[in-house]
């Protein structure tokens, strides 16, 4: 089986180091057991090649031989595609975690990554856009606490769609944003506390920990 190859960053600021998109792929390549590969792209100074692979200049995009995909819910669903680990076969189960990634990506990660943005930037000045920002996630911080205090996972099993709703809940937290959500909190530390996760983050920090001392060299 030839490796899948993620592309991601040759360098990025410390601090969103451990919550850069190409932490979902490795994530669910490590779950899956596939082989797979990592390769840089300049932070700085982007060239036409990565717009023509990721037309918005992010990361991460995968290549598998002669196929290129970005964005990482697409990616995601195609590596489940090709594991019944990270996607269960049978039509109910796979309904299942396809409606929650999406649910991941669009209702609540809608929500949380511009909420983020401001806690980030140390942007606390209360605006009416602000609050009904914090509001915005609030509600949905609210609805997520009422079905994960029922389950361990969103559709049985782990899944791609926990890979994502994980990570999204885990931003949020970092800046304590979920004090007061407990099975929300609970449902993080069963995520991140996967040994798929934990080489995922280690290795992402590594990476970027070498790419500090390549530039400081």
């Amino acid at each position: 089986m030839s490796k899948f190859v993620i592309t991601t960053f040759d360098w990025v600021p410390e601090i969103p180091r451990g919550y850069v998109r190409d932490i979902r792929l490795r994530w669910a390549l490590e779950e899956a057991g596939l082989p797979y590969d990592v390769e840089s792209t300049p932070f700085e100074n982007r060239k036409d090649d990565h717009f023509s692979r990721q037309p918005f200049g992010q990361v991460p995009w995968l290549t598998d031989g002669d196929v290129t995909i970005f964005e990482s819910g697409a990616i995601l669903l195609y590596l489940a595609e090709r594991s019944n680990v990270l996607m269960p076969r049978e039509k109910r189960g796979r309904n299942e975690v396809i409606e929650w990634l999406f649910a991941a990506l669009n209702s609540v990660e809608l929500a949380t990554v511009p909420w983020s943005i401001f806690m980030f930037s140390e942007d606390n000045v209360e605006t009416p856009g602000r609050k009904n920002l914090d509001s915005f996630v609030a509600s949905r911080l609210r609805h997520m606490e009422q079905v994960l205090s029922k389950r361990d996972w969103l559709a049985r099993e782990f899944s791609i769609a926990d890979i994502v709703m994980s990570d999204a809940l885990r931003l949020v937290d970092r800046f304590s944003g979920l004090e007061g959500h407990n099975a929300c909190r609970e449902y993080i530390s069963r995520a991140s506390n996967r040994p798929a996760f934990l080489k995922a983050y280690k290795d992402q920090i590594e990476f970027y920990e070498a790419a500090d001392a390549k530039r400081n060299a």
